[in-house]
């Protein structure tokens, strides 16, 4: 496919994450952009993960010693150097010719753990190999055990640390703002750590009992992740909860972490904000699971509320495909230098010299 080429400077003018969004217009096919920047449905989720955060209001504190500030954070046993994390991101070629590699430069440069999507459009390997900084590997179930177990353990055998599991997904949503657009996927652009390109078509089928029994045939049930949690010595992750019942039945089953998204609002529509849901997930699960976050981060302050009402990090969804549209590798490690210096300017005029020092004591409101 043709790229419009990503510029070798970054201009003045982009100060934000926002504003990658804003220039990757320019870069990507308009179809491309609706697919990536369009929620599911009517998109009330979507919109609803960022009004939620401008909702909650920081409550600073004043002098405050910061002789030994940092944004440091140990999750899972690993040190981050700070509190936020690549999200999974599926067919990054759509972007950029580089994709997943050039993104896993820019995560090297900054010190930045990535989830690498199982829907990468580069080998895990490959991608595995441009970074020494914590990388997972973000896994759909597959139709057979044993395609499964094949990727699973090419992850291990890459390097990877922990694997992210996303159950909310069993399915596509309802795109209806990239089906106005015409959205699809480009015959080179391919999922190519998969035996075979993943199908996402309809069954033909008449009546909604027998499409609901075809879409679902192959989805994981309860079994599915006892079974794959014997399989692996890796910490298992799960992505893609918003109940509180699911959660406390993960952390019983003893899976190592769960991640509070409703996909980005990409998948159902009418599900609460992520930042909405998470007080009571971590009400349920106590204050010592490990529970991060995505949807509708953007901001440092963002990051900052998160941890507040109960996340340990978040993970960063669009903005990096936007940011790789744009600049490639150099994008995406001013991106995340951006958020980095936002997350810091926060902290020092709140008064928290480090993320231990964020609790919910740090917000006026929680609505």
């Amino acid at each position: 496919m043709k790229y419009t080429p990503p510029l070798q400077n970054i201009p003045a003018d982009i100060v934000c994450l926002d504003d990658y969004q804003r220039y990757a217009k320019e870069f990507l096919a308009h179809d491309i952009y609706e697919y990536l920047a369009a929620g599911a449905a009517d998109e009330y989720t979507l919109d609803r993960n960022r009004s939620a955060f401008n909702r909650i209001e920081l409550k600073p504190r004043l002098l405050q010693d910061f002789s030994a500030a940092s944004t440091q954070i140990t999750l899972l046993g690993h040190d981050l150097a700070h509190p936020f994390l690549l999200a999974p991101l599926a067919y990054q070629q759509l972007c950029h010719a580089s994709g997943e590699i050039a993104t896993a430069i820019a995560a090297d440069a900054m010190d930045t753990a990535m989830v690498v999507s199982t829907l990468a459009t580069a080998s895990i390997e490959d991608i595995a190999a441009q970074t020494d900084a914590p990388k997972w590997f973000q896994l759909y179930f597959q139709p057979s055990r044993e395609d499964t177990l094949a990727l699973l353990a090419r992850a291990e055998a890459a390097g990877y640390t922990a694997i992210v599991i996303t159950l909310d997904a069993p399915l596509n949503g309802l795109r209806n703002r990239a089906q106005r657009a015409g959205f699809r996927l480009p015959p080179e652009i391919q999922a190519v750590n998969l035996p075979s390109a993943p199908t996402n078509g309809l069954p033909n089928s008449a009546g909604p009992s027998s499409l609901i029994h075809q879409l679902m045939a192959q989805a994981p049930q309860w079994q599915d992740l006892r079974w794959l949690k014997q399989e692996t010595k890796l910490p298992l992750i799960i992505k893609g909860v918003i109940n509180p019942d699911d959660a406390k039945r993960f952390a019983d089953m003893g899976i190592d972490g769960i991640i509070v998204s409703n996909h980005g609002g990409r998948c159902l529509d009418g599900l609460p904000a992520s930042i909405d849901a998470l007080p009571a997930i971590r009400q349920a699960l106590g204050e010592n699971f490990p529970i991060l976050l995505d949807s509708g981060v953007r901001r440092g302050s963002d990051i900052i509320k998160a941890i507040a009402l109960g996340a340990d990090a978040v993970l960063i969804g669009r903005p990096q495909v936007f940011a790789v549209a744009v600049a490639g590798a150099l994008g995406v490690a001013h991106m995340l230098r951006l958020l980095k210096e936002e997350l810091e300017i926060t902290m020092a005029l709140c008064g928290y010299p480090q993320i231990a020092d964020i609790n919910r004591d740090c917000l006026f409101t929680c609505r």
